[in-house]
């Protein structure tokens, strides 16, 4: 097991970032939304289900790069596919021929797309489907679940920083899992209603991560669907690791416009909006552009990706091995003491702790679990690739039946002591 000084190369790189870089390393990646001291700081190389970090430590990956992983590090029919583009160019004056083929790769996926388009970051997508559905409507009022992360955007980030009262004038919350709330929030936002932008399920930090109630999306698609208003779909996160026509399937609901990113080029930047055809003449009205978003290398790595995540079944895979890690860690902590729920679906789950308020329990478990060669997050849901296998979640299990042992262990020192 590494020393409690496995982590000087990324503390020493941090100290040099932090005096030529706002905050050292800033966004989700930042250090403070982990344990600070206690978890790497900087990435060296991956392959497969594992990364090492700058100072040479292994780890299995549950995060994989916070989603965007969904085959494996470096994997080589898409490395192949995107080297091939490569040579040939990336950024011209013109798109390539990537992105027609892609669209229509897309709009034969996703079951409900009959047209696409592409960007580079979640938050593009979904900040320009909310303009689309304005443009549609010509209304200005969106309604979102409290709580929900859309990207960072001043309509929706979840910062503090430069933000004026008029950028969330128009912005009515309500909550997860509450029709009541739901209906409320409508009548709030009466004749000017544009549109209501939801997660397939609500998975926020801190907090265990809830799934949609009995007939709850529905209800929400049968309310837009009266009053004329537009039903956006966020599926930045969840996208093609639950299904592969899209996570609204697995919730029984359909959307007008969806947005997909992370698990789209198996870590190559590109994220896309999918619409009906009714929101077309709309979405060509609204401006969408960006130097790099025509980038053909992202494309050729998106199509390769999506073919691979069809043809060897990728979303039944990752449910399967999602099944046998949650069901393998409740068994191992119940063996030393501990009561944990296992939230989310089985592809991107999350552990919390039973009655743990201020995650002290998780911060210690995913310390343990870093010494032990595998990298989970204390806050943030996790993430499984098609790399995961048993052998890996048995690997796995192991190293969480030593570290729920430890943390017993030191608990009851504390207590004793």
């Amino acid at each position: 097991m590494p020393s409690h000084n496995q982590y000087k190369q990324s503390r020493s790189l941090f100290e040099r970032a932090a005096a030529v870089i706002p905050g050292g390393i800033y966004g989700h990646t930042t250090p403070a939304n982990m344990v600070p001291g206690e978890m790497p700081y900087f990435a060296e190389r991956g392959s497969g289900c594992r990364y090492w970090d700058v100072d040479g430590n292994s780890y299995l990956d549950y995060m994989c790069g916070y989603g965007p992983i969904v085959l494996g590090h470096v994997h080589p029919e898409i490395e192949e596919a995107a080297e091939r583009q490569r040579r040939d160019g990336d950024c011209f004056n013109h798109p390539t021929a990537r992105m027609v083929e892609l669209a229509e790769r897309f709009t034969g996926l996703v079951d409900f797309a009959d047209w696409a388009v592409f960007g580079k970051n979640g938050s593009d997508m979904t900040s320009w489907a909310v303009q689309v559905a304005r443009e549609h409507t010509r209304r200005k009022k969106l309604l979102m679940v409290r709580g929900a992360y859309h990207g960072t955007h001043a309509w929706c980030t979840p910062g503090k920083g430069g933000l004026l009262p008029e950028d969330r004038a128009h912005i009515i919350t309500f909550e997860w899992n509450d029709a009541a709330s739901f209906e409320s929030a409508v009548k709030i936002a009466g004749d000017d209603f544009a549109a209501v932008i939801v997660t397939p399920y609500h998975h926020p930090l801190y907090t265990e991560n809830l799934l949609p109630a009995p007939s709850f999306m529905q209800t929400i698609e049968a309310s837009w669907h009266k009053r004329g208003a537009v039903l956006i779909l966020d599926d930045i996160r969840a996208g093609f690791r639950l299904d592969l026509a899209g996570s609204h399937r697995a919730f029984g609901f359909t959307p007008d416009l969806a947005c997909y990113c992370k698990a789209l080029g198996n870590g190559h930047p590109i994220s896309a909006t999918a619409g009906r055809a009714s929101l077309k003449a709309a979405a060509g009205r609204v401006f969408l552009t960006g130097s790099y978003w025509n980038g053909a290398v992202a494309m050729a790595a998106a199509m390769k990706n999506l073919e691979i995540l069809e043809r060897d079944q990728v979303p039944a895979h990752l449910e399967k091995m999602g099944r046998l890690l949650a069901d393998g860690l409740v068994s191992a902590a119940e063996r030393h003491g501990w009561k944990i729920t296992m939230s989310g679906p089985p592809a991107i789950p999350f552990l919390t702790f039973n009655g743990e308020r201020y995650f002290y329990q998780n911060q210690a478990f995913s310390v343990e679990m870093a010494k032990r060669g595998v990298f989970f997050h204390p806050h943030h849901n996790w993430f499984l690739c098609a790399a995961h296998g048993p052998e890996e979640i048995a690997e796995t299990l192991v190293a969480a039946d030593e570290a729920f042992a430890s943390m017993k262990a030191v608990t009851q020192e504390s207590a004793a002591a």
